[in-house]
């Protein structure tokens, strides 16, 4: 009797070294933005302003991303990804400069806008860098390659910043801004032009509309997503949770940072794994598992009796946020394709994030000034139990071998 031989799947293919180059950059630009986060109130109070006046600096650099996001996604379509986040790089490098040495609260709130403007044009590139350098197969493991980049970043980032605020709280802004450059160098002299050339020596494909991927079920549902993470995980998430270990618990403000920090550990534990099951197993089973997991942890968060099951629960909706991550990075890559330049479709999904993040605080501190921090988790975990429903009549978008 034959033996038919057994078949093994065919190897993941490796990530191209331009997409490590991407990664790499991407842990300066973190690093750099923790660095001044931990003093940016402070050196806005130090132009006599209240707390209001500071809270708003921090937010004009999510507001001018939100509102500069379709600007950004048609420059990438006219010039190309890789000028583009070069450009947005040394924007944000020049006006970061610009905020140690200004004289005002206006001149800072100028120089912040502007770093907003530069951040989400090298978002919105470096999303069309990935989107057109990452073998289809390996679009979930590059993606998670690139959030825990901006993760291991933004963890060390606030430690290195707190210690350069001994020395005045202009030298972080100094060090960002050298950080920026060294980024923008990095990805000058390792990212070439022929790098983005269709490997297939096919001729690109022209520009996706935004109204070409509106019309992709996936893509609807990758927005849904998007602003339900947006407004949780990085919104309510930084803003509301370290308020509520110290207010709500009556914990000593070490709780705040082990809060978020045990998020993170958890995000940076699931992020891996998640982007090799998106790639063998499909994005669809990923989002839904994240938004799921993510939803009722975030519910959970409200009802924690101490400090213990606050950061238990934190963990475990870190995960969910990294299993959600990849897969849903990965789709919205499936939706534009390895051979078109979706500079306008990877905007919008950003916005959505962007919108979420800007959203949910505000919206969040009204329920616990009126209903409590119970009804404000309850809320942005509804929020993500909502947005898997948006995904359960979505296809899956993983290509079964290559894309044509």
């Amino acid at each position: 009797m034959a033996i038919t031989p057994r078949t093994s799947a065919p190897p993941a293919p490796a990530l191209p070294r331009e997409i490590w180059v991407l990664v790499s950059a991407a842990v300066v630009i973190a690093m750099g933005y923790g660095l001044v986060a931990p003093v940016l109130p402070q050196f806005a109070r130090s132009f006599d302003v209240g707390v209001t006046a500071a809270s708003v600096v921090v937010s004009a650099f999510a507001f001018f991303r939100l509102v500069f996001a379709p600007a950004g996604g048609r420059l990438v379509g006219r010039f190309g990804e890789r000028p583009v986040y070069l450009a947005g790089l040394l924007i944000v490098a020049v006006s970061t400069g610009a905020t140690a040495f200004a004289q005002s609260y206006v001149q800072l709130l100028v120089f912040r806008g502007l770093g907003g403007i530069g951040s989400t044009m090298f978002t919105v590139s470096a999303m069309g860098l990935i989107v057109r350098l990452a073998p289809p197969a390996a679009r979930g493991r590059a993606s998670a390659a690139y959030g825990t980049a901006f993760l291991l970043g933004n963890i060390g980032g606030p430690l290195l910043g707190g210690l350069l605020a001994g020395a005045g709280l202009a030298v972080p802004f100094l060090v960002y801004a050298a950080a920026l450059l060294l980024a923008a160098t990095v990805v000058a002299v390792f990212l070439r032009p022929a790098a983005l050339g269709d490997q297939a020596g096919q001729a690109p494909k022209p520009p996706m509309t935004l109204r070409e991927a509106v019309a992709v079920p996936a893509y609807r549902s990758a927005l849904a997503s998007a602003f339900a993470n947006g407004w949780s995980n990085f919104g309510v998430r930084t803003a509301i949770v370290p308020l509520f270990a110290t207010v709500a618990l009556g914990a000593g403000s070490w709780a705040a940072g082990a809060a978020l920090a045990a998020f993170a550990a958890g995000n940076a534990a699931a992020l891996t794994i998640a982007g090799r099951l998106a790639d063998s197993r499909g994005r669809k089973p990923l989002v839904l598992l994240g938004l799921v997991v993510s939803g009722l942890l975030t519910i959970a968060l409200g009802l924690a009796p101490d400090t213990g099951w606050l950061l238990a629960l934190s963990v475990l909706a870190g995960a969910g946020a990294g299993l959600l991550n990849p897969a849903q990075q990965a789709t919205v890559a499936d939706v534009v394709g390895q051979r078109r330049s979706g500079g306008p479709v990877l905007a919008t999904f950003q916005m959505c994030t962007d919108a979420g993040q800007i959203l949910g605080p505000v919206v969040a501190g009204l329920l616990v000034d009126h209903a409590g921090y119970g009804a404000a988790f309850a809320l942005s975990g509804i929020l993500s139990l909502l947005a898997a429903a948006a995904w359960l009549p979505a296809r899956e978008t993983r290509p079964a071998h290559h894309e044509p």
